[in-house]
């Protein structure tokens, strides 16, 4: 007998769902019906999404065009006046009939997942009957994946990201660019990178227009330029071509183009038209963020005379009129601008500003209502809290994510974009951002509804698809693993935080990890590895079954060795690996040798070889430092 409606769990769940009486079960020569105003071609993938699903529980159930005799087992129908919301559906289950009614094509994709969800749940060759009504509170959902700290996926990677994105009801992607796309002219710049080419774009832009997801174009266009302006050709064009002040550290290579330089705009005009032709999307995400080294350099005196908010205002206009002679709405980062908030008035109409922050605490309301009362349209930017991380930070995550998409709901946002960083060379796995793309694709799609989303065990269903039901709790509880030292660190695991440290054998300005006693360690290394334990009994069943547990493995047995490194170095911090005894060195060294090498193959399964080495390189430099010298 299937489960009962009230003990299944949808990924999002929708925020109407009625059970009824009665069951529809298996009919012999049964067949799914398309009916629409649009060529019923245009319905293929939402159709082909639906019986398969229903064939592989039993129901077999074929597609045809509409208006055979009889009654159709199963209709798929778009019908605007019976679904006015955009993107919404209603599925229907009576005894009779299976009907997935939608708005647009887009509703038709969501509830043909949906069907598929509880197709996963049920029992062979039968539904309960019920009754669906859905649709998403933010008009835009994304996720953002930054494949320009070092990790580039393949193309097949990134097709199943899209794939999982039909999947969570998500319709936006973005792929965080700096130095990433093979941009003709520019060979020193990405020849190392691995990058994306016009050619994977214009696949990619296919895969995902096809699926209802639009792939939109990302370049960082004045910060975080660090990349190309290392380079002889480009150093000419940076802010401080000799180094800058981070508020924590100095940087000896420069890092934004020069507002002033005729030769900034010159370039962002260029890759502006080399880039924007290969997407189908009209928006564009210029980036614009994090300028700290902004009148430190050659428009110091430009900021002392105009202010550095001017500066920064008057080159961000000349980005925009060149994204809008393009044709594209600009997004960027409002990070900046929110400093200077006499000057959002002065914002173009169209330009929409990303308020991005990834604390729980992050104050989300008061930065939206500075956009707001100017009238803009502007998204709301949480994060998966994984990067500097390795396991992500689960509780941390949950409440950044959840508190953006309440305030953003309350404020007006037009968009809702998860975005996933990979600072610090991207140790982290791809399977570990699942939970918190799951937790950021059902508040999205309806706060009221998701809050109080059972997120391991929907993840287990819908995403892993975990028969043992395993990896979901496993995934949220590795998460916590950064509150176990008692340390804390804003936008990192304190854990990672001294990985990193002691790999670059540097010290940090805000050494986090000298209160973490060798106690501390041990209770984390402890939560670790019995939140690990369960990895081997996991039986996956998703796409990408086969690197779900080894990733989380590799990634626990990580964190596990640094707390073991941690606790050897607790007593003095100063001793630094290379001076640790002989003895504890060479079983230190024992344990890392083959991590690195399970590191590099997971790496590969999922990304181009392109940013490995660079990334690679610390856990290397750690690995020399415990080796005893001859």
């Amino acid at each position: 007998m299937p489960h009962q409606t009230a003990s299944w769990i949808l990924l999002p769940q929708p925020r109407q769902l009625r059970p009824q009486d009665g069951v529809h079960t298996a009919r012999t020569g049964g067949w799914l019906a398309v009916r629409s105003p649009q060529p019923t071609a245009e319905l293929l993938g939402p159709a082909t999404l639906a019986t398969a699903a229903l064939c592989q529980a039993g129901f077999d159930y074929a597609p045809a065009a509409d208006g055979g005799a009889g009654m159709p087992a199963a209709l798929l129908e778009l019908n605007p006046a019976l679904v006015p919301q955009r993107e919404g559906y209603r599925l229907e289950i009576t005894p009779a009939q299976i009907r997935l009614i939608a708005h647009d094509r887009a509703g038709a994709w969501h509830a043909a997942a949906t069907l598929r969800q509880l197709l996963r749940q049920a029992g062979k060759g039968a539904l309960p009957c019920l009754q669906i009504a859905d649709w998403p509170d933010f008009p835009q959902r994304g996720i953002m994946l930054d494949i320009s700290r070092d990790k580039v996926p393949t193309l097949e990677s990134l097709f199943g990201l899209a794939d999982l994105m039909v999947e969570l009801k998500l319709n936006q992607l973005q792929l965080y660019t700096e130095h990433t796309f093979a941009y003709r002219d520019h060979r020193e710049v990405w020849e190392h990178a691995s990058p994306m080419t016009a050619a994977d774009v214009l696949a990619l832009d296919a895969y995902c227009r096809e699926r209802e997801i639009e792939l939109v174009p990302n370049q960082n266009c004045f910060g975080h330029l660090e990349r190309w302006l290392k380079h002889p050709r480009y150093r000419p064009l940076a802010e401080a071509p000799n180094g800058f002040q981070f508020p924590w550290r100095f940087e000896p290579n420069p890092f934004s183009l020069c507002p002033g330089d005729p030769g900034a705009i010159a370039l962002v005009q260029g890759m502006l038209d080399e880039l924007l032709p290969n997407f189908s999307s009209r928006q564009f995400n210029g980036g614009c963020d994090e300028t700290f080294d902004l009148g430190q350099g050659r428009s110091a005196e430009a900021c002392k005379a105009a202010a550095p908010g001017r500066v920064y205002l008057d080159f961000l206009l000349k980005i925009h009129r060149a994204v809008r002679e393009r044709g594209r709405t600009m997004q960027f980062w409002g990070d900046i601008i929110l400093h200077h908030p006499e000057l959002i008035p002065e914002l173009p109409a169209d330009i929409v500003p990303m308020v991005w922050g990834y604390e729980a605490d992050h104050p989300f309301a008061e930065q939206f209502a500075a956009f707001a009362k100017t009238g803009l349209t502007f998204h709301t930017c949480p994060g998966t809290s994984t990067w500097n991380t390795l396991t992500g930070r689960t509780d941390n995550a949950v409440a950044n994510l959840r508190s953006a998409a309440k305030h953003g709901q309350a404020a007006g946002a037009a968009g809702f974009l998860n975005t996933d960083w990979g600072d610090c060379g991207h140790w982290q796995p791809l399977a570990v951002s699942y939970l918190p793309y799951a937790c950021g694709a059902a508040s999205s799609w309806c706060v009221a509804a998701n809050q109080e989303l059972d997120l391991p065990a929907a993840v287990d269903r819908h995403v892993f698809q975990d028969a043992a039901g395993v990896l979901g709790r496993a995934a949220f509880d590795l998460g916590n693993s950064y509150q176990k030292t008692g340390a804390s660190h804003g936008n990192a695991s304190p854990i990672v935080v001294f990985l990193y440290d002691m790999a670059k054998n540097e010290a940090l300005a805000e050494k986090t990890w000298t209160p973490i006693t060798a106690q501390d360690w041990q209770r984390a290394e402890e939560w670790t590895a019995a939140a690990a334990a369960p990895l081997a009994k996991a039986r996956p069943g998703a796409a990408d079954a086969a690197l779900l547990a080894p990733e989380f493995t590799q990634a626990a047995a990580l964190l596990q060795f640094t707390c073991e490194l941690g606790r050897e170095l607790a007593a003095d911090y100063r001793r630094r690996p290379a001076g640790l005894p002989a003895i504890t060195r060479r079983r230190l060294a024992k344990t890392l040798e083959p991590l690195l090498a399970e590191q590099r193959r997971l790496w590969l399964a999922r990304n181009r070889i392109g940013g490995l080495a660079d990334s690679l390189l610390p856990l290397e430099q750690l690995l020399a430092a415990l080796k005893p010298t001859a």
